[in-house]
């Protein structure tokens, strides 16, 4: 199998593709090889002569740098930078994905019998241009921009070609499904939910006591609404002075989220630790009581599933993937909060949730739910299926 992915992580942004590095390390068993291409896109000037200069060093440079590193679960990992002159045209970006892979691949196509793109607009395309004839490519689309990809025409019919040659395409949570179905229906048939893999190894060997230390782990950007957590925090820390936030992530709001921890008097209470490598989340859970999630909306769950996995309960709001992947155990795994303006909503779903712990939450009923559905072997075993059918 090959992976083409526009996301992955490396040393200066270990968050971003994570969940690709996942899907990896949950597939790769049972294959005989994998390669994984990372198209990592680099930002170019327009001006037209000196993004010749530029086209043509990559041109020259560009095939030298096909050359494997190992990654997880036995992969080889090619890393290979794809320069776009600065457009906020999604078509445009494509094409170039598709036309550097190319050069790096120097003409020939992508050996492998079977291809897992991830985001079908960018590693989709630039599989389907680049794969040998009767390879089968299967596209899994995580993009929480993708309103805005579809809203463009050109991007749209793009899309449209790309679900049309692919083998099927697998969406990470409802919210995308229904959007792709919405705007495709003729390709529904070839739509399937499956989410990202979580790892379950570990777990904190006792629940938490209380839920006085709450952690955060998200961007430090608007959609996640961080300023209308520490609101929220402030109004619970007013009642209880022991209680701590721990924020990790980095983003473009941590200035104005430092100027308001002190505005309201939270700067012995609130500790800004930045991003943590994906390895260190599970422990990070399990030194903390409660998982707070504030996000308007996302496209799957992840860290809430990461917390439960790690044994911690959760407070979130309904942001189209923690809805579906709570559905049926809200009580059990601690919280669901309406996505409203007023941070004391949060609040005071805080203070229920509080006072009903632990004696009216089931984190272990939560937490083999969820591994059925989201563990490294559920996932894998997921993907297997549908690429082997069942007799694998």
């Amino acid at each position: 199998m090959a992976v083409v992915t526009p996301w992955y992580p490396d040393a200066q942004r270990p968050y971003r593709g994570s969940f690709v590095q996942a899907m990896v390390e949950a597939t790769a068993p049972g294959l005989d090889s994998v390669d994984v291409y990372h198209l990592d896109g680099w930002a170019v000037t327009r001006e037209p002569e000196k993004l010749a200069r530029v086209r043509d060093l990559q041109h020259r440079l560009l095939p030298r740098a096909l050359a494997p590193a190992p990654a997880v679960a036995g992969a080889r990992l090619y890393r290979l930078p794809v320069v776009i002159e600065r457009s906020r045209e999604h078509a445009l970006h494509a094409r170039r994905h598709a036309e550097w892979l190319r050069v790096a691949l120097d003409g020939k196509q992508i050996e492998a019998d079977l291809i897992h793109a991830h985001v079908p607009m960018y590693g989709g395309y630039a599989a389907l241009e680049n794969a040998r004839p009767g390879a089968r490519v299967y596209l899994t689309e995580h993009s929480s921009f993708l309103a805005d990809v579809l809203a463009q025409e050109e991007a749209r019919a793009l899309y449209d070609e790309i679900l049309d040659r692919s083998a099927g395409l697998f969406v990470v949570g409802e919210p995308l499904h229904r959007l792709i179905e919405d705007v495709f229906p003729h390709h529904a048939g070839k739509l399937a939910y499956i989410a990202n893999p979580i790892d379950f190894r570990v777990r904190r060997p006792e629940p938490p006591i209380a839920l006085r230390r709450w952690l955060s782990v998200a961007g430090l950007i608007e959609r996640k609404r961080l300023d209308h957590l520490l609101r929220a925090f402030a109004e619970c820390r007013a009642q209880d002075p022991d209680l701590r936030l721990t924020l990790a992530g980095e983003g473009e709001l941590r200035r104005q989220l430092l100027a308001l921890t002190s505005e309201l008097g939270l700067d012995d209470a609130v500790d800004f630790i930045g991003a943590v490598e994906p390895g260190d989340i599970p422990g990070l859970m399990a030194d903390h009581d409660l998982l707070v999630h504030t996000s308007r909306h996302e496209t799957f769950g992840v860290v809430v599933v990461e917390a439960l996995a790690a044994g911690t309960p959760v407070l979130v709001t309904r942001s189209g993937g923690s809805d579906q992947v709570l559905e049926g155990i809200e009580e059990d795994a601690g919280a669901l909060v309406d996505v409203v303006d007023d941070p004391s909503v949060f609040a005071d779903a805080y203070r229920s949730l509080r006072d009903r712990y632990p004696g009216k939450v089931d984190l272990d009923r939560a937490r083999d739910h969820l591994r059925a559905k989201y563990s490294y072997e559920a996932v894998g075993d997921h993907h297997h299926r549908i690429w082997f059918g069942d007799a694998s």
